[in-house]
Order: structure tokens, then C-alpha cells, then sequence
């Protein structure tokens, strides 16, 4: 017989948490929230065996949070996850459980973020910080994180955590906490490493077993679409005129993200509105009640802004940028579907993220479907489509009469038929709005087999040139392609696999598109299609290799074979130093060596003395010494 649902006002929460959760749409408490809040508010310590999807994060966040001292500005509550995508996620849901308590802070922490910003944070005392174990580590050893006066630490997704390698990471800050600290454990699976953690750290916990039910409805399509981060917008737009669909959710990571995306979608001539956590209730309720009513057909939202929201005419929820906790994506889902009704979702992954993918397939137990792009054909048929049927319902509803004597006219004065100026007259109505879809290599080349995602591939790419150099992509000449210079070099620690990999996952660029790549202390150069578009160079402008942005920018020269960018002018190959050689290489004992026939002059002949003064001419503008190769290169004598 299962339990009643108990409501969280019943949990002995917080006035504060439970207002929160009220407004964030949760009605009654979860299973594993009911089992949980109650002995983790006591000061027990909690093993919690659940599948993600369950609920598990409000179920340590929310008694955490009530037992918090806010007046104290030291950390007192440490989660640790397995991924920086759960890290940002949890750290999320701290946030929004806490809007209504003053002055709550909380830190994520994880690879990849700028120390000084973490540095920083660190120093304003948050109350609750959620990291991954190794940057986490990495403080401790540092000795920028002080964890003396952390009561509670909690392991989330335990067993994903060992298996990725963590275990000794995870024993040692452990270690760091104070003895009488209180801990809980979630996981989905009871390995023999979860059971010895459980056994040596904690004290008398308190077991919870939650059987995982189907997480996701039957009636809810769910695929996924492969497509480079630098081409999501443009595949966005066609799904969108090729799918079919009542309204729409489209989930964005970030709340900036939300406005971004939802301003680029009305531009494109789309009913659009964004919802995030920066509106308050009455805005909040006005976008919902649009959407309901018709008035707007697609919502970008946040997880956080989405929950809790039901309304039945969504019959498609959009990925945009995938969650990292399946949670989310399960949260995410059931916001389509409703009463019964079929609903689809379509998740957007890049190569890189194919790990995401897999733990939500094995939180929902169901595969994803692959899902094919749709093509420039379809979206142009698509287009036609419509304005076909745009075009019927105007002829039906208005009189043709007096249109019918301008096309007669039109035809005599222009001196053209009928067909000529039915033709002009389309080509003029869709002048806005093109009926024939742009072409786009990037989306065209999206797919998971790509060489781009498999390291082993990008360095079978290298060519035979070795790190410093990459070749044509099998050898041969690359035609149309065009140099372009990048502001990293070997200096930033930068490889020629780095940029293959930036370049390609960012472009979604096939290999073969890029052609040589030439490393430099300073800078680096690349050979890439000379067609590249507009976007696709301003959007790599922004990536980053080892923290430091490319600014790639086309090189001034046509003919790019044997061009320095730094010089801005080419010179056959075989009359200057190979193009990786700094400038600043330049031998010296260069300048001196003039100075020998000074001293033989006045034993020369009258021949030898004419061709020596010849020699000479050179020498009337002494380099200075203390300064060589600052200006122009000078070619070496005797140099090989």
C-alpha cells in the first residue's frame, strides 16, 4: 500500500524553503524527499540507494539549507559531484531553494573555471560549496579552501564518482572534515568501494531505498541531434519550420542564454517569449498565460523558471544545451505530454558530450533516437509549403478583380506573360522571408563518427610533419582554402591536436576541410575553406584554447603558401627561413662579419680593390648592434 503524499510544510522545513518550493510549483514531496528530510534535519547520517530522476537533490538541499547558520560566512556544507555539469546544476538548485533566505551564498567549483575567480568567491565566505573532486582537491592542497567548519558532506552520484577514479580524491577531502561532521551518500548502485566509504566514514546511517519507476511517459518521442555548438542556432531555426507543434519549450542552460536565444528567434519572425529567474511572479505569469492562450507559440526557459509548469498544448521540449544531470533532463521532458497526450523531445549534443547522453539513456531506460538534420530541400519545401497555402486562403477571402486588370497591364507595359510576372511577383513577395533555405556545411557535416571526435583520429591527422606542423589531410593540396592566424602559440602550451579539436567541434568542419597548421612561439596559423562564413569565423574569435582566446583573423595575403603574418608579405619558400623560425633567431655573429675586408683594403689590387668597394656599399648603414633583427630581416651570408 503505497504512502499518501506528504506536502513540504509537513517536513518541519523552514518558512523560507517552504515558500520557496511552493513557488517553484512542487505541490507534496517526492519519496525519497519525504524518506530523507526528516532524519538529515535530525543531524543523521543518510545512505540513499535512488536512480537519478528520483528528486535526490531537493532531498539533501532543502534540510541542509534549513539547518545553515547564514550569520556564519564559512563553508558548512560541501556536495561533491562527479561532473562540473551536475556541480553547476546542484549548485543551481541551492539557489533557487534559497531565494528567500538574505544573504545565502553558494560556490560551485570545478575544472576549467579561472582560479581568480575562485579565489575570490572563496574569500566571501559562501555557505555552501558544490565541486568536483579534483578542483576541489586541488584547493585544499593550495590551501585556499579551509573545510574546519563544514558540518554536513554530502557525495552525490557516489558510484559514478569512484568509477570515473575519484575514490582517493574523495577519502582525502573527507579527511579534511571535521570528525563529528554529519554525511550523506547517494547512489544508484551499491558497489564494494560505495559499502567500504559507507562503513568507515559514516555513523549508523539511516538506509533509503527508492524503486525506480519508468521515468519518462510512453507517449513521449525522445531523440537526439548531433550538431556543433557554432551551428545550433541554424539547426534550431530548422527544426522549427520543418516540425510540427502546438508550443514549444526550448531549454536553455543560463538565463542570459534564455533572452539571447529568445531575441534570435523573434528577429527570424518567430512568437517567442523567455522566462527565466530574473522576473518576478506577476511577469512570470503574464508569459505563462500567453503561452496558454496561443498569443505566443515557443517559451525559452530555464530548468529552475520551468518547474512545476503545466501547460497541456506543449506538445515539443528542445535541448538546447543539455543538462548535465539526467534529473533535469527528466524535469525537462515532462513538460510535454500532459493529459495523455503525444509529445516529442529533441535533445542537441555536440561529440564531446556523447557521456551526458548516455547517463540519460540509462536514467530514463530508454535509447535515444538519432535524429537526421533536416535537409536545405526540406525546409525549402517546407517554406513553400506555406506560403502555397498563405497564398490560397488571400484568393479565397479577397477579390481578385482589380488584381486581375493590374496583371494585365503590368504584362503589356513590362512586355512579359503571364508566367514571367507570376514569377516577379513571388520572388518579390518572399523578399523578407526567402522560400528557398540557406545552404550550411556545418550542419550538413554533424554526426557522431565523425574523425573529430575521436582522439585517436585528430592525431592520425597530424600529418607527417610532427606537432609543429600539419599537413594536407592525406597528402594531397587543399583547393579554395585560405590562411588564417590564430593568438595562440607554443608559448600557451598550445598542440596542433588542440586546434584540429577546437576548430572542428566548434565549426563542426570535417578534416578534410582543414588543410596545415604551423605552430609559433606566439601564434599559430591554419588553412581553412576560403568560403568560411561570417559567423562561423566571428563565433571562433571567441573560443578558447588553455584559457586564451584564438581571435582567429584571415591572413593579408592571397597566395598564403610561404607567408609570414607577421611580415605581411610572401616570399618563395626557397629564399627565406621556413616560416616557424622566430625573428628573433637571427645569428649574431651576422653583423660583424663585414668588417674583415676593412682591415685588407690597402693590399687589394686596382681590380680587387673596385669589386671589394662594390662589396661594401651595404655598409653605409651601420645596424645597431644592441638591437639585430629589429626592423626588416636581413638575408645571412654563409647561412645554410
Amino acid at each position: 500500500m503505497s504512502q499518501p503524499a506528504q506536502g513540504f510544510s509537513e517536513l518541519d522545513l523552514s518558512a523560507p524553503l517552504v515558500k520557496a518550493v511552493a513557488e517553484l510549483g512542487y505541490e507534496s514531496a517526492l519519496p525519497i524527499q519525504a524518506a530523507c528530510i526528516p532524519p538529515l534535519l535530525a543531524g543523521n547520517d543518510v545512505l540513499g540507494l535512488a536512480q537519478t530522476g528520483t528528486g535526490k537533490t531537493g532531498a539533501f538541499a532543502l534540510p541542509l539549507l534549513s539547518n545553515i547558520d547564514l550569520s556564519h560566512r564559512a563553508p558548512q556544507v560541501l556536495v561533491l559531484t562527479p561532473t562540473r555539469e551536475l556541480a553547476i546544476q546542484v549548485a543551481e538548485a541551492f539557489q533557487a531553494y534559497s531565494r528567500h533566505l538574505k544573504d545565502f551564498h553558494v560556490l560551485p567549483i570545478y575544472g576549467g573555471q579561472r582560479y581568480s575567480f575562485q579565489f575570490s568567491q572563496l574569500h566571501r565566505g559562501p555557505h555552501v560549496i558544490v565541486g568536483t573532486p579534483g578542483r576541489i582537491q586541488d584547493h585544499l592542497n593550495r590551501g585556499t579552501l579551509d573545510l574546519s567548519h563544514i558540518k554536513t558532506v554530502v557525495l552525490d552520484e557516489a558510484d559514478e564518482m569512484l568509477r570515473m577514479g575519484f575514490v582517493d580524491e574523495v577519502e582525502a577531502i573527507i579527511g579534511h572534515a571535521p570528525e563529528g561532521r554529519q554525511m550523506a551518500l547517494f547512489s544508484a548502485t551499491m558497489p564494494t568501494q560505495i559499502k567500504r566509504i559507507s562503513k568507515r566514514y559514516m555513523k549508523d546511517p539511516i538506509e533509503v531505498r527508492i524503486e525506480a519507476k519508468t521515468s519518462t511517459a510512453d507517449n513521449i518521442e525522445q531523440v537526439f541531434l548531433v550538431v556543433p555548438n557554432a551551428a545550433k542556432f541554424e539547426a534550431l531555426a530548422r527544426i522549427l519550420e520543418t516540425e510540427s507543434y502546438d508550443g514549444i519549450i526550448i531549454f536553455s542552460r543560463t538565463r542570459l542564454g534564455t533572452t539571447e536565444l529568445a531575441g534570435k528567434l523573434a528577429a527570424r519572425g518567430f512568437d517567442v517569449a523567455a522566462l527565466n529567474g530574473d522576473m518576478d511572479q506577476t511577469a512570470r505569469e503574464r508569459t505563462i498565460k500567453r503561452l496558454k492562450s496561443g498569443n505566443i507559440d515557443i517559451l525559452v526557459a530555464t530548468d529552475v523558471a520551468a518547474r512545476g509548469l503545466d501547460v497541456e498544448r506543449i506538445s515539443l521540449v528542445i535541448n538546447y544545451d543539455i543538462p548535465g544531470d539526467p534529473e533535469a533532463y527528466i524535469h525537462r521532458i515532462g513538460r510535454t505530454g500532459r493529459v495523455g497526450r503525444y509529445g516529442k523531445a529533441i535533445l542537441f549534443a555536440n561529440p564531446r558530450e556523447r557521456r551526458l547522453l548516455t547517463s540519460i539513456e540509462r536514467a530514463t531506460r530508454q535509447p535515444l533516437k538519432p535524429m537526421e538534420m533536416p535537409s536545405h530541400d526540406t525546409v525549402t519545401a517546407k517554406r513553400v509549403e506555406k506560403f502555397r497555402e498563405a497564398l490560397k486562403e488571400t484568393m479565397s477571402k479577397q477579390s481578385m478583380e482589380f488584381f486581375q486588370t493590374l496583371s494585365y497591364e503590368l504584362m503589356e507595359e513590362m512586355n512579359v506573360d503571364i508566367l514571367q510576372l507570376a514569377a516577379g511577383l513571388i520572388c518579390h513577395a518572399q523578399k523578407e522571408r526567402p522560400l528557398q533555405a540557406e545552404n550550411s556545411r556545418a550542419l550538413e557535416n554533424s554526426r557522431w563518427d565523425d574523425p573529430r571526435s575521436n582522439p585517436r583520429s585528430r592525431d592520425r591527422d597530424r600529418g607527417r610533419g610532427g606537432e609543429r606542423d600539419r599537413g594536407p589531410v592525406g597528402g594531397r593540396p587543399m583547393r579554395n582554402m585560405a590562411l588564417y592566424r590564430l593568438a595562440v602559440g607554443s608559448l600557451d602550451g598550445v598542440e596542433v591536436r588542440n586546434i584540429v579539436g577546437a576548430v572542428a567541434n566548434e565549426t563542426g568542419l570535417r578534416s578534410r576541410f582543414i588543410g596545415q597548421i604551423r605552430i609559433h612561439p606566439k601564434y599559430s596559423t591554419i588553412e581553412l575553406p576560403d568560403d568560411l562564413p561570417r559567423g562561423m569565423i566571428d563565433h571562433l574569435k571567441g573560443v578558447q584554447i588553455n584559457q586564451k582566446r584564438l581571435n582567429l583573423s584571415r591572413t593579408r595575403s592571397e597566395n598564403h603558401y610561404g607567408h609570414n603574418p607577421d611580415e605581411g608579405r610572401v616570399s618563395p619558400p626557397a629564399q627565406k627561413p621556413a616560416p616557424s623560425e622566430p625573428k628573433v633567431e637571427k645569428p649574431v655573429t651576422d653583423a660583424p662579419k663585414p668588417k674583415k675586408p676593412k682591415k685588407a683594403k690597402p693590399k687589394l689590387t686596382k681590380a680587387q680593390k673596385a669589386k671589394a668597394t662594390k662589396a661594401a656599399k651595404p655598409k653605409k648603414t651601420k645596424p645597431a648592434k644592441s638591437t639585430p633583427d629589429k626592423g626588416k630581416r636581413r638575408k645571412p651570408s654563409g647561412s645554410s
